[in-house]
């Protein structure tokens, strides 16, 4: 909608980071205006996204970017008594175009082919609230400054430090004309940054639904400390190895096996690791895995795309496959209720676990993890992750930024990256450890995140080497 320099407390001025009242005035009008455009009856529902953010960006250890961005969007869903839906949005701050868009949903519910199985639109239910930090959704680029100047000073001076720390400030309403009403005000801090030497790099993140949960300095010396670890790396061969896998790895393997392993219509339709095989031990007993967007480990909202409230669901106990997650329409298929799982309509994929989070377990921090380690790989993040074979959860990718040979449960060395070709299930199966401490791990392309410990895992596939480090 906008960018540029902000104005002070973050923003250019024109509202405050929150503004519910205006968010209920746009749906109004899309309610209002849907029901004229459909006379002979429809059902409506109307999300209205606003995201504020201010972004700070740094690169050769020096600010060099603030950008500030507002987005408004009105999305509207229109359903008729056959099942008809058409699905309208619009990036928009003005009654004019909330109104656009409702007539466009209406206009193709119409003509849309009927859908007899569609269950409904959500009814009224309460919704959990989540904190607000109102510091941090007004964060102007002079408290990002302060922050990124706490990273610098923990970068040795012949090595740099890039990357960017985001302070958000995200208000969500949703309306339907079933009866629910669900609005929630929501504000996340984010840093992730890298630091690079000659022969080496290291990596670091931090976040959170405040900028309090945030210490830029303690990231920045991790990030430095890998990196001076790292310098003159090593050749090591490829093969199946014993890991160490730090949160911010455990994180990438969670949110890939969340969006092809535990969605209830990729499972019904066969495409799941977890097809047909609820109640079977499918992993490691110390590994339990639950959907929570609300909990110590979640960074999520409170309410799905749909307006059904989110809540805690187990789906790995104790190692044994014991559910999967749900939308509206999956629900109804499976004759249960929705976990609050859905995503934006139209919504070809089904539900969705996006805050998958592995339980932690005893194995105490990533260094204890290391000293149990005979010979192993110590790995700090893994990226360029692409699925070739999601119905088995087989992914590649490379290490990155801070990969470490392990012998005697002490780090000898610093080792060149490596390319991976391995099963998140079959990982998981293969479980030696799993730590107590948690780490932070942003979602790609979403606001906030989930915290994952550090785990130890055997028979981890490496299938190629590289000559950088």
């Amino acid at each position: 909608m906008s960018a540029g320099a902000p104005a002070a407390g973050g923003g250019r001025g024109s509202r405050a980071p929150f503004d519910e009242r205006w968010l209920a005035r746009l749906a109004e009008v899309a309610l209002e205006t849907a029901a004229r455009a459909a006379p002979d009856g429809v059902a409506i529902e109307v999300r209205v996204d606003r995201t504020v953010e201010g972004l700070t960006r740094f690169a050769n250890s020096q600010v060099h970017q603030n950008t500030w961005s507002e987005d408004l969007a009105v999305a509207v869903r229109a359903v008729t008594d056959d099942g008809r839906v058409g699905v309208a949005t619009i990036h928009t701050d003005d009654e004019a175009g909330a109104a656009e868009a409702a007539a466009r949903a209406a206009a193709l519910a119409r003509v849309a082919p009927p859908d007899p199985a569609f269950p409904g639109l959500a009814p009224a239910a309460d919704v959990p609230t989540v904190p607000v930090d109102e510091a941090t959704a007004a964060a102007d680029p002079r408290d990002r400054a302060d922050a990124v100047r706490s990273v610098l000073t923990e970068v040795p001076d012949a090595y740099e430090a890039a990357g960017a720390y985001a302070t958000t400030a995200l208000e969500r309403l949703i309306v339907t004309t079933a009866g629910q009403h669900a609005y929630v005000p929501m504000s996340t801090a984010d840093l992730t940054l890298g630091v690079t030497g000659p022969s080496s790099s290291g990596f670091a993140q931090d976040g959170g639904r405040s900028a309090a949960e945030v210490d830029p300095a303690a990231a920045g010396r991790r990030a430095a400390a890998k990196a001076l670890a790292g310098t003159e790396p090593v050749d090591t061969a490829a093969g199946d190895w014993t890991v160490v896998l730090e949160p911010g790895a455990v994180g990438t393997l969670l949110v890939y096996l969340g969006f092809i392993g535990f969605g209830a219509r990729t499972v019904a339709e066969g495409r799941s690791f977890a097809s047909g095989r609820l109640g079977e031990r499918v992993m490691d007993q110390r590994v339990t895995l639950i959907d929570d967007a609300t909990g110590p480990q979640g960074i999520g909202a409170p309410f799905d795309f749909e307006g059904t409230p989110a809540r805690r669901t187990g789906l790995v106990a104790d190692g044994v496959l014991r559910g999967v997650v749900h939308d509206r329409a999956s629900a109804a298929a499976a004759h249960t209720s929705s976990t609050g799982n859905a995503l934006p309509a139209p919504n070809p994929h089904g539900p969705i676990p996006l805050n998958l989070q592995l339980l932690p377990g005893d194995g105490g921090s990533a260094d204890d993890l290391v000293a149990g380690c005979e010979r192993g790989l110590l790995i700090t993040r893994l990226h360029y992750v692409n699925a070739l074979r999601p119905a088995e959860t087989l992914v590649t990718g490379m290490t990155r930024d801070g990969t470490f040979l392990i012998e005697d449960g002490k780090v000898v060395a610093p080792v060149r990256n490596l390319r991976f070709t391995q099963s998140i299930v079959d990982t998981l199966a293969r479980i030696e450890a799993v730590g107590s401490e948690i780490g932070y791990c942003p979602l790609p392309r979403l606001a906030g995140g989930n915290r994952q410990p550090a785990v130890r895992a055997s028979g981890f596939s490496f299938t190629g080497t590289t000559t950088f480090g």
